[in-house]
């Protein structure tokens, strides 16, 4: 493993070897947690980071100690030099992986194995074709579905990311227990979290706790396993035992795991996030382009990083719209 220098050293003595880079803000779904029903105003292209800028900014970061890169969106399958920007990256010294909604992972799959990525993340909010129309507003969830079992047949490692919602797919959290019971996958739930546009509030929020009773009282609490949490893990896991899956529970609201963060974002118009709910943005992308000092600013924005969610360390802060209104939305960060 690269050792992490001090500029991906925070003030609180997190080190961060993990990059998301967003290759996109354009989605072939429109799923209401992540965009706003109006859509959301698109960075002009030549704003955007080209496929060698990408690679470029990617290398100081390599340079530093970051180990692993995911790539995101949007949906980063829609960009069109996708596999251009993939073989780039795979000749890094890094761990590759990506987020997808899965829709047309059948058409990257021999791309996948040439560059060595073989983690699949897929957002997947619903088991049931109607409510997945409904939550994306598209009718594409057979496609999803079928490309889902595809990558589990390919051998990948696939996860199911789904952000749970009060009185709209709570209901389904044992049926998505029980997907994990024949397949060698791993669900995850991911608290509603507030981004520009999505209308959270929490009374729609469903939290580690509660679905952990639901789980504990539909299989019990003696098949129950708690598994052995990752080094800077996002995801507390569990196991039923028996089944060849798992499943986690991904908590950034109720139990949030700053403490253990090492997490950078870099947006598709090139600009640090140095945390997911922070509307504070360093632009790299610009000063790329100019010449300028990358690790300085990478420094300097790793530094201002807070403790817990951007200073958000409360119900009653989280519950203030000021302070994720101006924030982006979901999509234009790329999670």
């Amino acid at each position: 493993m690269t050792k992490t220098t001090p500029i991906l050293t925070d003030s609180f003595g997190r080190k961060h070897n993990y990059l998301r880079i967003s290759l996109i803000e354009k989605c072939n779904l429109r799923c209401a947690y992540c965009m706003p029903a109006d859509g959301v105003p698109l960075t002009p292209k030549n704003q955007l980071m080209q496929a060698g800028e990408i690679f470029e900014l990617a290398k100081i970061f390599v340079k530093n100690g970051v180990d692993k890169i995911r790539l995101t969106g949007g949906e980063p399958l829609v960009r069109k030099d996708f596999s251009d920007i993939l073989k780039k990256l795979s000749a890094l010294p890094v761990s590759l992986s990506i987020t997808t909604n899965a829709v047309l992972a059948d058409r990257f799959i021999s791309d996948f194995r040439k560059c060595g990525l073989n983690d699949i993340n897929v957002s997947l909010d619903t088991l049931l074709p109607e409510k997945f129309k409904m939550i994306t507003r598209r009718d594409q969830f057979k496609k999803a579905w079928d490309n889902i079992h595809l990558l589990i047949q390919e051998g990948f490692n696939v996860k199911i990311n789904a952000v749970l919602m009060k009185d709209f797919n709570e209901d389904e959290i044992i049926d998505f227990v029980l997907f994990t019971k024949n397949l060698p996958i791993s669900v995850r739930f991911i608290e509603f979290m507030p981004f520009d546009g999505n209308r959270w509030s929490k009374s729609k929020l469903v939290t580690e706790e509660e679905i952990l009773e639901k789980v504990e009282g539909f299989f019990g609490k003696q098949p129950l396993e708690k598994l052995v949490d990752e080094t800077n893990f996002t995801s507390r896991n569990y196991r039923i035992q028996g089944f060849q899956g798992q499943f986690g529970i991904i908590s950034s609201v109720s139990n949030p795991f700053c403490d253990g963060c090492n997490r950078i974002r870099l947006t598709a118009n090139g600009k640090i996030k140095n945390c997911l709910f922070s509307n504070h943005e360093t632009d790299l992308l610009s000063a790329l382009r100019t010449g300028e000092n990358i690790e300085e600013l990478i420094s300097n924005s790793l530094n201002k990083k807070k403790a817990v969610r951007a200073g958000m360390n409360s119900f009653e802060k989280l519950n203030d719209p000021k302070r994720h209104t101006n924030n982006r939305s979901m999509i234009t960060i790329g999670g």
